[in-house]
């Protein structure tokens, strides 16, 4: 077999050469566009975390601001009627409202019939608003016996697949329904927004909503009315702050004002979160 000349070989060693060089160059483009892309995505990420932590710093002024008007008893005055207020600061939109809690029931202090009738008011059938309302009063006042057979009671928790039974206390947040037995997520949501901890009386007529004035009507009892200035002693502030490019961040707070002789300390924080579903 005879051997190539020199010039062939040179040839195609140097297609070989200029192959390798090729493939170098597309894996070195290929490395420089991965490295750019995920840089570019490092800073896309730190910007939107940079951005969201501003609204939130926004949304958690909006508070303070709500707060402000609420004690101002000038014409610049906000009533906890649920009105929503907007305000532009700079780049971002903040949206404000004042609720009275005094139109919400407290399960701590409800009676029997007006948690019946709640949770009818919300669309539970009778069978089911007759066992959560056994529950929830059992959450309070747990059945001495250790029957599993019997609401609210330790063996009954167990039976189900609870790791913990009623604690024989007052609720110590409206979200603490949530784990009484037979409560579902479904329930829950529907019922909820009509509870209140802090609203230590039966709900003011003015400020409940259709619902709460629904149990009630069903119950029949008087309830107390009290006009403004006593449905403002608590109330549920929410704020979202919206950046132009559609970005949002948002906060809850429950605040309670101080009596007119204690100036020194205005209002007292009850809650501060991020309203659930936000």
């Amino acid at each position: 077999m005879k051997t190539p000349p020199p010039c062939l070989r040179t040839m195609t060693d140097g297609g070989f050469a200029l192959l390798i060089v090729l493939w170098t160059v597309v894996l070195l483009s290929f490395l420089a566009f991965a490295i750019t892309s995920a840089g570019r995505g490092q800073i896309h990420a730190t910007d939107m975390l940079r951005l969201h932590a501003r609204l939130q710093q926004e949304a958690d002024g909006g508070i303070w601001e709500a707060a402000f008007h609420l004690l101002d008893t000038s014409a610049g005055h906000w009533g906890a009627d649920g009105t929503d207020h907007l305000i532009r600061h700079g780049n971002t939109r903040l949206d404000l409202r004042i609720t009275s809690e005094a139109g919400k029931i407290n399960p701590n202090i409800a009676s029997t019939g007006l948690l019946l009738a709640l949770l009818r008011a919300t669309g539970s059938d009778m069978h089911e608003a007759q066992a959560l309302t056994l529950n929830i009063r059992a959450w309070r006042f747990p059945a001495s016996s250790d029957s599993a057979a019997l609401p609210g009671t330790m063996a009954a928790y167990v039976t189900a697949g609870r790791p913990y039974g009623p604690p024989g206390a007052p609720f110590q947040s409206v979200g603490e329904l949530r784990l009484v037995l037979g409560m579902t997520p479904v329930i829950a949501a529907r019922l909820i927004p009509h509870l209140s901890i802090y609203w230590d009386d039966e709900p003011v007529v003015e400020q409940a909503d259709p619902v709460v004035r629904q149990a009630m009507m069903s119950v029949g009892n008087t309830f107390p009315t009290g006009g403004m200035p006593r449905a403002e002693r608590v109330v549920s502030i929410e704020a979202a702050a919206i950046d132009r490019s559609g970005a949002r961040a948002f906060r809850h707070a429950i605040i309670m004002k101080a009596p007119a002789d204690n100036s020194a300390v205005p209002v007292r924080l009850l809650e501060w979160d991020i309203p659930v579903g936000k």
